[in-house]
């Protein structure tokens, strides 16, 4: 027995094991190893709308140094495809136009991606609308992603191009997150359509085609998976392709998308949000939390990297709700060596103009910063 281990022995004997708090056990437990970084930061929706004339506000270079100054080390991207293709955006989509590159508009991608280079900052590109997927409906695709060549294949086309675009850069400052938030839908332009799980050896079939189109350029290039159901669930049949996986924080949906119209059918008649306490006919707290990430940290524990690509909660839920079951979330992902983004950094969900009624912002340079949150991630 090592020194170290010979103390943490005469610490829980001295206290004997009616007096160890659980607390205490769980602070001697030696930490799984993530075989990625523990990434924190933010999600910047600069490219998230399919059409760019309905983009927001961009993301400056100094929202980047308040990221970077304020301890964060990562942003993710998520893009909308359509947004950098030369296409007439009030038409519906053809299968030939999804090959369409605008180079001006991936040259404002690659600004950004540089400008956060500049700061440090890893930068994840992510497909949150992927040829013939996205968890968001409102803009029609041609085709299906999980049964359809034709759009695995334009999928592999969008990632090679990404991926020859940053063919020596180096994984430690970009990585590529495949397809947002996977499932299958009834009808893929229907957002309230019937989901169910993408079959094991389906999803196994587009992401390994995806990293291939990837590594094609750089065999050392960092691939990441998210959960399937809806980003939920580990995916068991890719642990063996050297594809991180990513997991969300939005458990449960009642307390994260309290009200949201996207996803509920009936928002406006649903319990009222309470961590922890009984919502529903389901009594909510960490326990749940525990359960729901215990497949996660049991992937941590067996080599495969997790890291949490979006987590948070819209501005409807109650501040004082959303920072204790937050607390929680954070926690278990931190203690487990987790990272996190938060979607978003300025919008509904962010630090930045959520637009929440129940919080008394600070300002900072013009903008409504939610103090509370900010030093509730700062602290993970």
């Amino acid at each position: 027995m090592n020194r170290r281990d010979f103390v943490k022995s005469a610490s829980i004997a001295s206290l004997g094991l009616g007096l160890a708090t659980p607390d205490f056990l769980r602070s001697i437990q030696p930490k799984p190893k993530n075989k990625l970084p523990q990434w924190k930061g933010f999600n910047l929706l600069d490219f998230f709308s399919p059409d760019p004339a309905k983009s927001r506000k961009g993301t400056t270079e100094e929202h980047l140094k308040w990221i970077a100054d304020w301890g964060f080390n990562f942003v993710r991207l998520p893009m909308a495809y359509p947004h950098y293709l030369k296409i007439d955006h009030s038409k519906n989509i053809t299968p030939d136009e999804v090959y369409r590159i605008d180079e001006q508009a991936v040259d404002k991608i690659d600004q950004l991606v540089s400008t956060a280079h500049k700061h440090n900052l890893h930068v994840s590109l992510n497909l949150h609308r992927a040829p013939g997927y996205c968890v968001n409906a409102g803009f029609y695709e041609p085709y299906n992603l999980w049964t359809d060549q034709a759009a695995l294949d334009a999928f592999c086309f969008h990632w090679n191009m990404w991926a020859k675009r940053y063919k020596n850069v180096s994984s430690k400052k970009i990585s590529f997150d495949l397809v947002n938030e996977p499932s299958m839908r009834e009808d893929m332009n229907d957002q309230h359509s019937k989901r169910s799980t993408v079959p094991g050896d389906v999803y196994r079939k587009v992401a390994k085609a995806a990293s291939e189109s990837i590594r094609k350029e750089n065999k050392n290039h960092l691939v990441i998976a998210d959960g399937n159901d809806v980003g939920t669930k580990v995916i068991p049949e890719i642990t063996d392709l050297n594809i991180a996986q990513s997991c969300r924080g939005y458990h449960p949906g009642i307390i994260s998308h309290y009200k949201a119209p996207w996803a509920n059918k009936d928002p406006e008649n649903l319990p009222e949000p309470k961590w922890p306490g009984q919502v529903g006919d389901k009594y909510l707290s960490r326990q749940m939390l525990e359960e729901f990430y215990k497949p996660w940290i049991e992937l941590v524990n067996k080599g495969v990297g997790v890291h949490c690509g979006e987590c948070g909660c819209w501005n409807k839920t109650p501040h004082d709700v959303f920072l204790a079951w937050f607390t929680d979330v954070l926690d278990i992902l931190s203690s487990n060596g987790i990272g996190f983004a938060l979607w978003e950094f300025q919008g509904d969900f962010g630090v930045l103009d959520s637009g929440r009624a129940d919080v008394s912002y600070e300002d900072w340079h013009g903008h409504k910063l939610d103090r509370k949150l900010l030093e509730l991630l700062r602290k993970q």
